[in-house]
């Protein structure tokens, strides 16, 4: 496995971050417990999850999975940094979600409980919530960094002028701010290329891009129609739309001689300014695959070959003026 530096954090983390969103939803208790296992075994160091996760709301189904298996075996507590995230509805409270200092104590406490941990490594604000006052925010995070209840900070689903602005607003306060984005980020979906990327290259802040394979739409989709999340109305929608681009994609990775889904992570983990793309595997299988994507190398006139079939999104301003 490979290891790279958080941001501007000196916090190492794998470069595959292991997503558990599927756990307790459509990946069993067993079979979650299998892929955190051999996840461990393969290096992956770095387990992101979600006070959300598990398709009942308020009852942090996925958390309390991964509490019970931290606490089948202490030792695996400190082999991995651990996130989570604070912003969605738990409840059907006035004040059971977003980022009042409020819900962002109450919501990691319940965190840690389900979690059985004393401590969340990187603590993520799930969105930004433009009707709390950052000096709220980051009093409410000063405060549990203080109290020893979460360590690092991070940010999902920003804007980049989101990521300046939190920065500038926690260095007022002498804290070191964000350290991590998680954004959408595939071949498909360019967008954060334009403004996000830049925001986070000038903040020294790392990027953890989710729906690498934009739901499976990049891996290999025509020749597997029948299965998973590909056969979803979205994928089968977007799929009607971009017929003749995916049809390129896919005959690109027979050339290379790789599979469509490794080859896609492949090019997001050696993008500029990415640290470690989230996947989700639903089966053991998934994980083991995804692996393989360390061993694609691509030359100058692949990567071209990739970004005429999927085009740069452009750095801004320049993609739209001079």
């Amino acid at each position: 496995m490979q290891y790279a530096k958080l941001g501007r954090s000196g916090l190492r983390v794998s470069k595959l971050c292991l997503g558990t969103m599927n756990f307790g939803s459509f990946t069993s208790e067993k079979d979650s417990f299998q892929i955190m296992n051999r996840a461990l075994e393969f290096g992956i160091n770095f387990f992101d999850t979600a006070n959300v996760y598990g398709g009942k709301k308020g009852e942090g189904i996925t958390e309390k999975l991964i509490g019970k298996w931290l606490e089948e075996n202490k030792d695996r507590r400190n082999n991995i940094v651990l996130a989570s995230k604070v912003y969605g509805e738990m409840g059907d409270r006035v004040n059971e979600k977003h980022l009042s200092a409020y819900h962002i104590k109450k919501a990691c406490e319940d965190s840690l409980k389900r979690m059985k941990t004393d401590h969340i490594d990187l603590y993520q604000m799930h969105h930004v919530h433009r009707e709390t006052p950052w000096d709220e925010i980051w009093q409410a995070m000063e405060q549990l960094i203080r109290e020893g209840k979460i360590i690092y900070v991070g940010s999902s689903n920003f804007a980049g002028w989101d990521i300046a602005t939190a920065n500038e607003e926690a260095r007022k306060r002498n804290l070191l701010g964000l350290i991590s984005e998680q954004s959408k980020y595939n071949l498909f979906n360019r967008k954060i290329e334009r403004e996000m990327i830049p925001a986070c290259k000038y903040y020294g802040v790392g990027i953890i891009p989710w729906s690498p394979l934009e739901g499976g739409l990049l891996g290999g989709v025509l020749k597997n129609l029948t299965e998973g999340r590909r056969t979803s109305e979205e994928i089968i929608y977007k799929l009607k739309n971009n017929r003749e681009q995916i049809e390129k994609w896919e005959n690109f990775c027979d050339e290379l001689g790789e599979e469509p889904a490794n080859t896609a992570l492949a090019w997001l983990i050696n993008q500029p300014g990415v640290t470690s793309p989230i996947i989700g595997p639903r089966t053991l299988q998934q994980l083991e695959s995804s692996l393989k994507a360390f061993e694609i190398k691509f030359t100058e006139e692949s990567l071209s070959k990739i970004d005429t079939i999927f085009p740069p999104a452009g750095i801004a301003p320049q993609y739209y003026a001079w």
